[in-house]
């Protein structure tokens, strides 16, 4: 069987950025992430990890390109993670996040499952739309702004002299 995914860059423009591309439901989501690098214009030579995500797209467990994790934990990864292992019908979002310093981020979505066609070279980039900018979109995190003065207990981080610590402790 073959996924058929659509990639949507999370960008804040007016323009839609996006690539569809269909894989084998038994490769591996090194092999989507290895489609997705190239169908963007991507070297692939950067940290990457998918999430898995419910249908608010909300960010869940994740799957590393590599293991940076701490000794005695474990996450899982990418090329010991068959696709069908992740997605199906009922489960059909992830969060892809590739190169951790410019963060790009792209929603990637299972849109249908159909039959293998004779012939056809899997992965295969099936439609490409709009043009990737030269920096990764800004990313906005919600909550209160530390700088302003006013967030949290009223600490603005650039004022720190009336705060009650040794600057030279060590």
């Amino acid at each position: 069987m073959i996924y058929r995914f659509r990639i949507i860059l999370d960008n804040k423009s007016e323009e839609d950025i996006f690539r569809d591309i269909e894989i084998r439901k038994t490769d591996t989501l090194e092999d989507l992430h290895n489609a997705i690098t190239q169908s963007f214009g991507f070297d692939g030579m950067e940290m990457a990890s998918f999430y898995l995500s419910d249908d608010e797209w909300n960010q869940g467990e994740e799957i590393s390109l590599f293991d940076m994790s701490e000794a005695g934990t474990s996450v899982r990864l990418m090329n010991e993670t068959q696709l069908e292992e992740v997605v199906n019908e009922d489960q059909t979002k992830l969060i892809y996040v590739y190169d951790f310093l410019s963060m790009w981020t792209f929603f990637v979505e299972l849109g249908e499952i159909v039959e293998e066609a004779t012939g056809t070279d899997y992965p295969n980039l099936m439609f490409v739309h709009g043009h990737i900018p030269q920096e990764a979109p800004e990313i906005s995190f919600e909550g209160e702004d530390l700088n302003s003065g006013d967030g949290g207990d009223n600490y603005n981080v650039d004022d720190y002299e009336d705060m009650d610590f040794d600057e030279q402790w060590n």
